[in-house]
């Protein structure tokens, strides 16, 4: 078994993917918070148990009729993405707040930092504990 398969890594590696993802869908949202319409998209919070749960493997369809879902291909799906209930609503139907969203990418950016740090050290410490030189 490699380090990198340990319990403790698989957990950090699934958070930092959920902190990616994450990422692209608060980036969608600024870059359409004038487009009138557009709904927000958010993450349902990251949980142990709920990545535990979820299979690494993927479904892909092919639609062959317009009525059809399809169900893979996009990694917030598989991530839990929902549309956001905004409380304000601009009168173009919009409802993204840019500060909001702003201080969720920064959130997100810093608690992606910690996750990616404590798995550095974590494997750093687990080479020095066997005896590997760093």
């Amino acid at each position: 078994m490699a380090i990198g398969d340990l319990p403790i890594f698989a957990a950090l590696k699934n958070r930092m993917q959920w902190h990616q993802t994450r990422q692209t869908l608060l980036a969608e949202n600024v870059a359409n918070a004038e487009t009138p319409g557009y709904r927000g998209r958010d993450l349902a919070p990251f949980s142990i148990e709920s990545t535990a749960r979820r299979s690494g493997a993927t479904v892909t369809t092919t639609a062959t009729n317009r009525n059809h879902y399809s169900v893979g291909g996009d990694p917030s799906r598989a991530m839990g993405a929902r549309t956001m209930n905004s409380f304000e609503v601009m009168p173009e139907g919009n409802g993204v707040t840019l500060e909001e969203e702003m201080m969720k990418v920064t959130t997100n950016q810093m608690d992606y930092q910690a996750a990616t740090t404590l798995y550095t050290r974590s494997m750093r410490l687990m080479k020095i504990a066997l005896g590997k030189n760093v």
